[in-house]
């Protein structure tokens, strides 16, 4: 599985010591989503054949790693792409909380300017402030809550691997934090393909590497409700 190293911030340490434990963040794999709108934390909204197909390759590239958890959002996407790693490796998935699609207030529209939910002038409002950002679950809380869901899959499996399925702004968030980066961003400069991973490597208890990866091949980092 080919890597992409990046540089640490200042939430990262290579002094730090104890068991090296690996978390990989998992963005789930493509959902059948025919309607083209921003499905959010609405139920029911499965993997399409490409998403099972993409599961799958990413489960064969887990395959000989020391996987020793499986936890996921209670997103039936996130779901369905855990289960084929968790078999693989006969675990049972552990369904985190902590690891849901941000919450939006656009949710359930079509968004954009000119065929969706911003060609209506009620809805301009809710993008009045995007560094916080006014349209949904501020970053900085899905930062912390993403945080706490990874030190739990670490606590699980430490000294060896977990995997973490969850969803492309949670996970983006995550990695501008702990690099220490600005936490509102251009959502078309996300690194964060379907069904990709962001590995978050610790020693001990402290954040000490960060890689990603793509097992399942690359996808536009736009596409509508991923």
């Amino acid at each position: 599985m080919s890597t992409q190293p990046f540089p640490g911030g200042d939430r990262t340490s290579p002094e730090a010591t104890g068991p090296r434990t690996v978390v990989h963040l998992l963005r789930h794999g493509k959902v059948h989503n025919p309607d083209g709108i921003l499905y959010g934390r609405i139920p029911g909204f499965r993997l399409s054949d490409d998403g099972r197909a993409q599961a799958e390759l990413v489960a064969d590239a887990l395959a000989d790693e020391d996987i020793a958890a499986v936890v996921a959002s209670p997103l039936q996407r996130a779901q369905e792409t855990a289960t084929p790693i968790a078999k693989s490796h006969g675990l049972d998935i552990v369904t985190e909380d902590g690891l849901i699609e941000s919450g939006n207030l656009f949710e359930g529209e079509r968004f954009g300017v000119g065929d969706g939910a911003l060609r209506r002038p009620a809805n301009w409002r809710l993008m009045r402030d995007p560094f916080t950002p006014s349209w949904g679950e501020p970053y900085l809380k899905i930062a912390h809550r993403m945080f706490g869901a990874v030190h739990r899959a670490r606590a699980l499996a430490e000294g060896h691997e977990a995997v973490c399925v969850s969803h492309q702004l949670p996970i983006w968030t995550l990695r501008r934090y702990l690099l220490g980066q600005r936490l509102w961003h251009d959502p078309r400069s996300r690194q964060c393909a379907l069904a990709s991973l962001t590995s978050v490597e610790f020693t001990g208890t402290t954040v000490t590497g960060l890689r990603y990866s793509e097992p399942a091949g690359s996808s536009d980092p736009t596409a509508t409700g991923a």
